[in-house]
């Protein structure tokens, strides 16, 4: 079996991060989402890994490499338009051949990965088997209607949906695929949808079945939902300090603290928090729960909850950031003793603030 994990796309819903970084490279937890599919491929003892790539190939290629970090053998094939799911699949057809394979979209996080979708696979002979969740907006999907509870009828983002069964971005499929991707025409957003070719296999009389996904399902598509899993997978970290910690330090929950990272005296931690390499917290800083930091951060005073700074950050402001998500390379900082009072910002395009 092979694995295609979508790494391609234009992440509109996350710009101006998505400007000039890949959405699938966005870190929750202190790692990327994309790692978390790759991890999950690996685990279902799949080696041989194909990569969609767009305009961001030159990112994902420098973060993946080859693949050997993650134990898998990583070909990288490369989407001349974002077409859609199954024209992915077909533009992947040279690496895939007649192998059965598993198709993850890139921003998706399991909670239990996808080992007991693999086996239900494997075992069931089926030629295609999806993922499902059900979810309280499923119009935001593609959703999955069945009868006598079979697979009888998929519909891409339904403004009116008959079901709350969404697909959950796990896709299990043998070389039929192909036939019923050849067999369908691009939808009204001019995208080979794969719901269209996944109707098209249950109507030529292939066998499709499904399966609802243990535990949570997240898409990564818009920053609450980073907000969200990052919260979701902070709750299962555990204390690991290998930075340092001065006296008059208040901590309580856990904290990952990586190398030569320090807290100074007088900051009050309140975990689950991750810290990355190379940072500086404080003095007299409160860090809240549920906040990732990524590498090379500077964060003097004031207070931070609930967030994620991606990276090579710097915040002196004073005040309480709560729910955010920050780009690499940002500084955050306020005007002191000054008048008239107001606030001075230099924003991207599709940026979004709230003071």
């Amino acid at each position: 079996m092979k694995g295609l994990v979508l790494s391609g796309g234009t992440g509109t819903r996350l710009r101006p991060l998505t400007h000039t970084s890949a959405k699938q490279l966005i870190p929750v937890a202190n790692k990327p989402v994309l790692f978390y599919a790759l991890e999950d491929v690996r685990e279902c003892g799949i080696t041989d890994v194909g990569i969609i790539v767009g305009h961001t190939k030159d990112e994902v290629k420098a973060a993946v490499g080859d693949g050997s970090k993650f134990d898998i053998n990583v070909t990288y094939i490369e989407q001349d338009h974002p077409g859609g799911l199954a024209h992915a699949v077909k533009t992947a057809e040279h690496f895939l051949k007649d192998d059965p394979f598993v198709m993850y979209l890139g921003d998706n996080i399991l909670k239990e990965g996808i080992r007991d979708l693999c086996e239900a696979f494997k075992s069931s002979g089926c030629d295609a088997l999806i993922a499902v969740c059900k979810v309280e907006n499923p119009q935001r999907f593609g959703v999955v209607e069945l009868k006598d509870g079979q697979v009888y009828r998929l519909v891409e983002k339904p403004k009116v949906p008959k079901s709350d069964l969404a697909l959950a971005g796990i896709y299990f499929f043998r070389s039929p695929i192909f036939e019923a991707i050849n067999h369908i025409k691009p939808s009204w957003r001019n995208e080979l949808e794969i719901t269209d070719a996944i109707q098209k296999m249950i109507d030529m009389g292939y066998r499709v079945e499904h399966k609802e996904v243990t535990g949570w399902w997240k898409d990564t598509g818009k920053p609450e939902d980073i907000i969200e899993v990052n919260q979701l997978l902070l709750k299962e970290i555990k204390t690991d300090i290998k930075g340092t910690i001065e006296d008059n330090v208040s901590i309580s929950g856990d904290i990952v603290l990586d190398v030569n990272s320090i807290i100074h005296s007088g900051c009050k931690l309140l975990g689950p928090i991750v810290i990355g390499k190379n940072c500086e917290i404080g003095p007299n800083t409160y860090i809240g729960p549920y906040t990732s930091i990524g590498d090379n951060c500077r964060i003097i005073g004031g207070e931070i909850e609930n967030s994620i700074l991606i990276g090579d950050t710097t915040i002196d402001c004073g005040k309480r950031i709560v729910e955010s998500l920050i780009g690499r390379n940002s500084t955050i900082t306020s005007v002191k003793n000054s008048l008239p009072a107001g606030n001075k910002l230099i924003l991207g395009e599709h940026s979004y603030i709230s003071i």
